[in-house]
């Protein structure tokens, strides 16, 4: 009883948070990330581990400055997630734009359903409000639920306040196939770490054996869906772009595990080109293949 009292607490006070003007949010960044950084030491070790093992050619100084900007975009994004709790439809149109949504109007067009690949790079959570609103057809956000069952509700209802389904990674088959007859675009997170009995495919990513959920390419070829990747950059601060990549546009057409390395290999060009903006904090690498033991 008092964890669900602490709980909501904790709900109301990051929705008071995210009604102060950016500006204010971002003087509470700045805070947070010499508090992070310098003061606690937040996942710092983790950070550089994964630092060391992606860019072995780097030297400690070059991957240190990487460090710090990583921390320093960290703690932006931190208040920018909690103001999308009520940012609004104006707001997020002038925040995150899409150069290119004709991409998206012509697979429609085409009767054509589509599958959006994603990662953990830069505002995804915005680019995920953002995609809501740039379409009328059938939205889909693909999400790992989280532990607690109260946080987990709030973040559904914020994340489809513009329209948007949010569907767990084990309902995703049944509710596209309940779809099936309805254009529709779904969206998955494609760098997300799989559980360890559940990792039956390793590709090389960040320079390391890798193990990748193969969700996408199967849902693809079952839907026969188009692939794109949502490439986000960072214009400024609290600014984006997301531009539609197609992979893959005929999915039924390509080789085992291709669709799959193709997401992969982007995303990993997207991090290379600027590194500060990947989720540096997550233990991506948990375990290893069994021709690594």
């Amino acid at each position: 009883m008092i964890n669900k009292g602490l709980s909501y607490v904790g709900i109301g006070i990051l929705y008071l948070i995210s009604l102060l003007p950016f500006w204010l949010l971002y003087l509470i960044a700045d805070v947070l990330f010499v508090l992070m950084y310098y003061v606690i030491g937040y996942r710092r070790k983790v950070v550089q581990d994964n630092l060391k093992n992606a860019f072995p050619e780097k030297g400690a100084e070059e991957r240190q400055l990487i460090e710090r900007r990583f921390f320093r975009y960290f703690a932006d994004l931190v208040v920018e997630t909690i103001k999308g709790i009520t940012i609004s439809e104006k707001s997020l149109r002038q925040r995150m734009q899409v150069p290119n949504i004709e991409i998206i109007e012509k697979y429609f067009g085409e009767g054509r359903n589509i599958i959006g690949a994603v990662g953990h790079y830069c505002n995804w959570e915005m680019g995920a409000l953002g995609f809501s609103i740039y379409t009328n057809k059938n939205r889909v956000i693909v999400y790992k639920p989280l532990s607690s069952e109260i946080f987990d509700n709030f973040f559904i209802k914020v994340r489809s306040r513009f329209g948007a389904t949010l569907v767990s990674m084990k309902n995703t088959l049944r509710k596209l196939v309940e779809l099936k007859n309805e254009l529709t675009m779904s969206v998955l997170v494609a760098d997300q770490t799989p559980v360890q009995h559940e990792a039956h495919f390793f590709t090389e990513f960040l320079n390391q054996p890798t193990a990748v959920f193969l969700g996408i390419e199967k849902l693809a070829k079952l839907t026969n869906a188009v692939v794109v990747f949502c490439d986000i950059k960072r214009v400024k601060r609290g600014y984006y772009t997301c531009t539609f990549v197609p992979l893959a546009e005929e999915p039924k057409q390509t080789a085992e595990y291709e669709i799959t390395k193709l997401h992969v290999k982007y995303l990993e060009s997207m991090i290379k080109h600027e590194p500060q903006y990947w989720l540096w904090s997550h233990r991506r690498w948990k375990f290893k293949s069994r021709e690594q033991n």
